[in-house]
């Protein structure tokens, strides 16, 4: 039997494990990581499957702004351990998920992923037409869904990180060239 229940701290090494199982040491260089790196998920939206004290499958949302002050969730990962996928238990983190964040009163969630399978959940590549990652992305796979009427409609500009950060990760830096004066600042990165 396979229970849904938050996340909680004693799951980061298996989740992480998960990931890399599914998804391999190329997911760190994702554009969708750059706006989770360092970001705590949208609170009571990181939810854990657990098969007989196992961790088996994982769904985290974050807190994003789609376009200025728009605000959105990003969805992802979506992972299901390799030994159980293809008996639904994608659909129902999704579903729980989704759900979730509606209760909770967010209005639009986005993500990049396989257009033909979150089509069952209601995303859509038209919902996110006027929406670009804040790096390489696939268009076809950069998808929106509605909660709420209308959360999308007119969203145009770069998807940026919103919401809290973590204390416990350490905080990305970068350093950018100013190019009026040629000397270097700090700047955090979302």
């Amino acid at each position: 039997m396979v229970q849904i229940r938050d996340e909680v701290a004693g799951d980061v090494v298996a989740r992480e494990h998960l990931l890399d199982a599914c998804f391999g040491e190329a997911r760190r260089l994702k554009t969708s990581e750059r706006l989770r790196e360092g970001r705590l998920p949208a609170e009571g939206l990181a939810l854990i499957a657990e098969q007989v004290g196992r961790v088996v499958g994982t769904c985290r949302l974050w807190h994003v702004e789609a376009g200025p002050r728009r605000p959105a969730l990003l969805l992802g990962p979506l992972a299901v351990d390799p030994a159980i996928q293809g008996l639904g238990l994608g659909s129902i983190l999704m579903r729980a998920a989704l759900r979730r964040a509606d209760v909770l009163g967010h209005g639009a969630v986005l993500l990049m992923g396989d257009a033909p399978y979150y089509a069952r959940f209601g995303f859509s590549a038209g919902l996110a037409e006027g929406l670009f990652m804040p790096g390489p992305f696939e268009r076809e796979r950069f998808l929106g869904l509605e909660l709420r009427p209308e959360t999308l409609s007119g969203a145009r500009g770069i998807v940026r990180a919103a919401g809290a950060w973590d204390q416990a990760a350490p905080t990305p830096i970068v350093l950018e060239t100013l190019v009026e004066t040629g000397a270097a600042s700090r700047r955090r990165v979302a």
